[in-house]
């Protein structure tokens, strides 16, 4: 089986091979190839990473527009016409609202075709407002202020200076550690739903831990896992959250298996 995998903002192909060996060393006698690929443009370090990893850095797009997610998008599926087909795709942050909003635009441009991939593996990711907003999801004015809330709480969070002076404690999220995440996926509220298997790993601690639900409540429910790893914007690498996520990898390529 092939995994297409998409790094976050900011990061590269081998830095998220590098992010997730922790995981993956549990799926090692599985017959399973990673592609580690790097987004099109040259970009900042994301907050903190360069603290651990040298350039190049990545990212899927320069300025968060619907223009913008949508030239990404073709150039995802430039990529899959180029070196696929991928039996599912593994993303992290930006991502996951990368194929959150390839598959979305998928439903709307091509309801009828199969879809690019078999199964999906969102890490830390979020729902793709502008995207969901412009093919006729409601997005409430609320729910636009707790994304841009989070978005500058993880780059305080995140940042070098937070790393060095607090480690993993900088973690605080964003003020909404405690939700009703069946009423979030409710509210996502609009004519579409990707419909693959999907997990979805998110922390409590996260910034952008609403924006994770968010995203679970774009899937249908019979196909979805999710986990709450509760920790932060990153990849866990203690063993019994390896060993939770890899199995949760697994049942995603066992479901995609069986509807395609």
């Amino acid at each position: 089986m092939r995994i297409l995998c998409l790094h976050g903002k900011g990061t590269s192909g081998f830095i998220f091979k590098s992010q997730t060996s922790s995981f993956r060393s549990h799926l090692s006698d599985k017959d399973i190839e990673f592609d580690f690929i790097d987004a099109p443009y040259p970009s900042t370090p994301a907050p903190g990473i360069d603290l651990f990893y040298e350039p190049p850095y990545y990212c899927f797009w320069e300025e968060n527009s619907v223009t913008a997610i949508k030239a990404s998008a073709k150039w995802l599926a430039d990529l899959l016409s180029r070196s696929g087909p991928y039996d599912a795709v593994m993303c992290f942050s930006q991502g996951c609202y990368l194929v959150a909003s390839a598959l979305l635009l998928h439903k709307v441009h091509n309801p009828t075709a199969p879809p690019p991939f078999k199964a999906a593996i969102f890490i830390c990711g979020g729902a793709p407002l502008l995207l969901a907003e412009d093919v006729g999801f409601h997005i409430s004015q609320e729910m636009w202020e707790q994304d841009r809330a989070g978005s500058e709480a993880l780059s305080a969070q995140a940042d070098s200076e937070a790393i060095l002076a607090q480690g993993s404690n900088r973690w605080v999220g964003g003020g909404s550690e405690v939700i009703d995440e069946e009423a979030v996926r409710a509210d996502m509220k609009g004519p579409y739903t990707i419909s693959i298997p999907t997990i979805h790993v998110y922390g409590s601690k996260d910034p952008k831990y609403v924006a994770g639900v968010q995203l679970s409540g774009l899937c249908e429910a019979g196909k979805r896992r999710v986990f709450n790893h509760q920790g932060g914007h990153e990849i866990p690498r203690a063993e019994v959250v390896s060993k939770t996520i890899a199995e949760l990898v697994n049942w995603a390529l066992s479901q995609g298996q069986q509807v395609g």
